[in-house]
Formats: structure tokens, sequence, C-alpha cells
């Protein structure tokens, strides 16, 4: 296989990168309307759009600021590059930006009830399909990696075999997924849907990074001090919503 696989629509081929993301986009908007007509929504219209375009700006600004520094020393030598600049996004930063952004307008616009849980799913899904593009993209998306000798590995055209760690991420937000619509029938209190998938992602992205590339500083790279940030936080919420449904019982 030969890297970047660029899939063709007709006579076009379409950059998978481009092409995925759209897919993501649209998937993902799919299934949030679907669990948004099945579950109920806590929100009226107006204030969940609200939500949406807070998480939505906050993601774009937090995609950007942890890629850029993910890697300081790429960012100051590369920073007057428009490509690079308006190219490159980190997920673990969109979510936590989005979540930023959302926590911040819903204490101003005065929203009290918990709002992530019908985005939990789609954004399992979103991810894993983002990360197909990723992986098709080859080098060029720098998500790859550390070199192995592993069986699963992939040569992506410069003859070193890596960790394909953009499949391992799909098979890893997909089961994700799959338990998180198991729980969402389980009776759980609005808000633990999405703070779980938050625990699992973060606790992903931390284990998966000790096989890609990155600066590390005192013993992990920025996204890992990211996603362990997310993880106390998510983790001290459920423990919070636990010890409150254990006060009332």
């Amino acid at each position: 296989m030969a890297f970047p696989l660029y899939p063709w629509i007709g006579p076009i081929p379409i950059h998978p990168h481009l092409l995925f993301e759209l897919l993501t986009y649209g998937a993902g908007f799919v299934i949030y309307r679907v669990l948004r007509a099945r579950w109920g929504d806590p929100l009226p219209a107006e204030q969940r759009w609200t939500v949406i375009a807070a998480a939505a700006f906050g993601a774009a600004i937090g995609g950007k600021l942890l890629y850029w520094g993910s890697d300081p020393g790429d960012f100051a030598l590369r920073w007057q590059d428009a490509f690079y600049i308006m190219g490159g996004k980190s997920v673990l930063g969109a979510i936590a930006g989005g979540l930023v952004a959302v926590e911040l307008v819903k204490r101003r616009s005065g929203i009290t009830v918990p709002t992530g849980d019908l985005l939990a799913v789609p954004l399992a899904l979103g991810i894993g399909i983002g990360r197909i593009g990723c992986f098709l993209t080859g080098l060029g998306d720098h998500t790859y990696g550390l070199a192995t000798s592993l069986p699963w590995a992939v040569d992506f055209g410069d003859g070193i075999a890596r960790h394909p760690t953009q499949l391992c991420e799909v098979l890893f937000v997909w089961a994700l997924g799959g338990i998180l619509l198991w729980a969402a029938g389980r009776g759980l209190r609005m808000g633990a849907l999405f703070r779980l998938f938050i625990v699992g992602y973060a606790a992903f992205r931390i284990g998966v990074e000790f096989i890609k590339p990155g600066a590390p500083l005192l013993g992990l790279n920025a996204l890992q001090w990211v996603a362990l940030a997310m993880l106390i936080w998510a983790g001290r919420e459920l423990l919070s919503q636990r010890r409150k449904e254990v006060a009332r019982a």
C-alpha cells in the first residue's frame, strides 16, 4: 500500500484527510440527531445550539493550540508557514477546548444541567472515522507510532515499520462508543456518559502516546499532560456525582 492513499470520486482524487474529516462531521451529526430523538434533550433548542456553537469555537481554538504546543521546536521553526499554521489540529486539544468553552458559556448563560451526554457517542464514532483518514494520509499526518518489529507494523513509505497508532485508536474509540451505548441503557445519572467518554479517551491517549514520537516534559508530552488533566477532571466529577447519589440513598 502506497501512502498517502487517495480515494477517488469518479475521476477526481480526494485527499483522505479531507474526505474522512467531512465524513466525521456528517456521521457525527446524524448520530447526534438520532440519539437526541431517542433520548430527549435537557436543553431547549436555542440553548442547545448555543452550547454547540461554543463547543465548535472552543474546539477550533483548542485543537490549534495543542497542535502547536505539542512540538514547540517545530512551531518555532514553522510558525510563518501558512500551510502549517492552517492545516494541523489536535483531536485531544479540540475536545479540551470545546469542554472549556462550553463550561464558560453555561456559567454565563445560567445553564446548570449537564449538556455533553448526547455528544459522547458521536464523538467516539467521529474520532474513529477521522483517524482512518489520518492513517491513509501516512507520514504527512504525523500521527504514526514509533518504529517496531511487531507483526502489525506498517511502513508508511520511508522504509521504517511503525506502530499503526491511528488504527489502534479507531478500534479503541469504536469499542468505547459501543460501551457507552450499552451504559446509556443502564440508568446512568445525567452527565455521567460524557464523563465516562472523557475518562476512557483520556486514559487511552495517555497510554498510546508512549509509543508515538513526542517531546517529553517531566516524563510526559504535552498531549499526555492535557489528557491527564481531563482524566482527573472527569474522574473527580464522576466521584462527586456518586457521593451525592449515596448521600441521597
